[in-house]
């Protein structure tokens, strides 16, 4: 299963899942639920998460280490302030908020189905081996920061 570690770009998953989510909405639209204001609340759900990953990816520019979530050796400083204060992975928090607001303008109930399985593949083959070389990198202190702070909310 290693074999899987790290080799998705986030960005890349996240059209993925959302093209999923569109698939199952065209094959299965007897599944469909309207309700009101549904462009406003998924609209909402996408700006509260593009807000997240951006804090997320301005926290790292300030703090001049990478973005690059394939690289994660490369690492040049432990962010732990600002929205890093409150989530370990702000950038992907947000994009589960923006795929959480597409599932809502698609108003299929299957095609929300997809998000937990986004979360566990992050977990699984993008966060856990990101926090391996992290600890390696960081030792005791980020140890010390995911005893303090949750990984996603």
């Amino acid at each position: 299963m290693r074999d899987l570690e790290l080799k998705v770009p986030p960005l890349a998953l996240v059209f993925l899942a959302g093209g999923c989510m569109w698939l199952i909405t065209w094959a299965a639209p007897a599944f469909g639920c309207a309700f009101p204001a549904r462009v406003a609340t998924a609209v909402g759900a996408v700006i509260i998460g593009v807000a997240i990953a951006g804090m997320g990816i301005m926290s790292f520019r300030m703090a001049k280490t990478t973005v690059n979530p394939m690289k994660p050796e490369s690492s040049s400083a432990l962010v732990v302030t600002g929205i890093y204060r409150l989530t370990r992975n702000p950038m992907y928090l947000g994009f589960l908020w923006i795929l959480f607001g597409w599932g809502i303008f698609l108003s299929n109930a299957p095609a929300l189905l997809i998000l937990p399985g986004f979360i566990f593949y992050m977990n699984r083959f993008q966060i856990e081996p990101e926090e391996r070389a992290l600890a390696r990198l960081f030792g005791p202190a980020f140890v010390e920061y995911r005893i303090q702070v949750r990984r996603w909310i």
